[in-house]
């Protein structure tokens, strides 16, 4: 496994993990405040794993295709990857 994979995954550990003591706080009634705080937490490690994964995905994957020379190929990426980019901005 390389480098920034095993970061990505241990970022959706993290964020798995702190989503369980979210759950506990919120059956045991804790101060919402803390809940939310913990939870935008999660949500910051959502979303650097997200980068982490694009930023593999265009090193990688969307790299060899430009080099690959298809056309077709490269505007269907660039297609997912500006979806993708949406669906991350709202």
């Amino acid at each position: 496994m390389n480098e920034q994979k095993n970061k990505t995954l241990i970022n959706f550990k993290k964020a798995q993990s702190l989503l369980g003591k979210i759950m506990e706080m919120v059956e045991n009634d804790e101060y919402c405040v803390d809940i939310m705080q913990q939870n935008l937490a999660v949500i910051g490690m959502l979303k650097s794993a997200n980068m982490m994964l694009m930023e593999g995905h265009l090193n990688d994957c969307f790299s060899k295709v430009i080099k690959s020379g298809s056309e077709k190929r490269k505007q269907e990426m660039i297609r997912e990857i500006l979806q993708v980019t949406k669906l991350y901005n709202k």
